[in-house]
């Protein structure tokens, strides 16, 4: 709805414009006075489809004319001037057609106020934040830009920064150029505010608080323009510190009195208190139960120590009664190794000396 309603607000103020420029120079043969006196030109088509014939204008439309353009001398500048006109004459066919052309760009003017109403109770409702942020017009024109909302909100910073000046960033690119600073974010107040020094720096500030705002449109489940306001101001505080030096708050700060006021509006001042402060008491609780038993938890890790040692030690000395055992047990055994080993070494070595012999005689 955002999206078709930016789109069809866009071409009406093209017919408009046109139409009434059409207007102007249809009317001007006739009155050619009166465009210089108003300026705007809806209230141009009204006054035209009211006076019609100027040589029918006097005093007494002084009133009728003055509830139309809102000011009395404008009134009578129109009056007199009627009366010095150099317009030349009308008929009466040529009135015909001009009135109705003049009361179809009325018509026009007054749907697309409609329209524009109807964009700002959507924007309100969908996206509050940036729309508190940087106005209807320009978030629904990056809204409409990125698709959706959800788009949007996935875009990091600067890649909103130049959203809408992609033909300008691609032959950047190509041409080896300076890459674009913003794109439909130009058309915020704060860029036109900022210096031509400081265009740069204020539409990447800008750019970075309008997808944090969006972010929290898009994942907040309630709908506050808290966060929006709160970020405004800082791009405000921002615009001083360029122009005048005073250093802005941090965003930490800025961010804990959103909540603060948050929790405000919502009516939640004795229900979050509650919360918190059963949270610091069981906090405390714990941590006055960690502090009331750290001679306890000492003893009990003097004990498990201590069961540690002994169970360490026990194996050590049954290691050290099965050695004793086993040198016990084990020396006959290996004396009488040694022995059976002793008596057949002598064997072996009687048999050996009995073949040397042999062998010997052999030779």
């Amino acid at each position: 709805m955002v999206i078709q309603a930016i789109f069809s607000l866009d071409t009406l103020d093209k017919d408009i414009n046109y139409f009434s420029m059409r207007v102007r120079e249809w009317y001007g043969y006739h009155f050619p006075e009166l465009v210089k006196i108003v300026n705007d030109n809806y209230l141009y088509a009204k006054i035209a489809k009211f006076v019609e014939n100027k040589s029918d204008l006097s005093e007494t439309h002084i009133l009728a004319l003055a509830d139309i353009v809102g000011d009395e001398d404008k009134a009578k500048d129109i009056v007199e001037a009627a009366k010095a006109s150099m317009g030349q004459d009308i008929s009466p066919i040529d009135l015909i057609n001009v009135q109705q052309f003049a009361q179809r760009v009325i018509n026009l003017s007054e749907h697309r106020k409609k329209l524009y109403d109807f964009l700002v109770t959507m924007m309100n409702d969908i996206a509050p934040n940036l729309t508190s942020l940087i106005g209807e017009v320009v978030g629904a024109r990056l809204i409409s830009h990125a698709g959706s909302l959800s788009n949007l909100a996935k875009c990091p910073a600067s890649t909103l920064q130049i959203l809408g000046a992609e033909k300008a960033l691609f032959r950047a690119l190509k041409t080896r150029g300076n890459t674009p600073k913003y794109g439909l974010i130009f058309h915020s107040s704060f860029i036109g505010r900022a210096s031509s020094r400081n265009k740069g720096r204020m539409a990447r500030y800008l750019a970075n608080k309008c997808s944090i705002a969006s972010r929290i449109d898009f994942f907040s489940e309630t709908n506050t323009t808290v966060f929006g306001e709160k970020l405004r101001e800082q791009v405000e505080e921002r615009l001083d510190f360029y122009d005048k030096g005073v250093a802005p708050r941090k965003n930490l700060d800025v961010m804990k009195a959103a909540l603060e006021s948050l929790t405000q509006e919502d009516g939640n001042k004795e229900e979050t208190p509650a919360k918190r402060s059963k949270k610091k008491k069981s906090k405390g609780e714990a941590d006055d139960g960690e502090v009331m038993d750290a001679d306890t938890s000492a003893d009990l890790g003097t004990e498990k120590k201590k069961k540690r040692k002994h169970k360490l030690e026990q194996p050590d000395e049954d290691m050290i009664k099965a050695a004793d055992g086993d040198v016990q047990k084990g020396t006959p055994k290996k004396k009488k190794k040694h022995e059976k080993d002793g008596d057949g070494d002598v064997k072996m070595g009687t048999e050996s000396k009995k073949k040397k012999k042999k062998s010997k005689s052999d030779e």
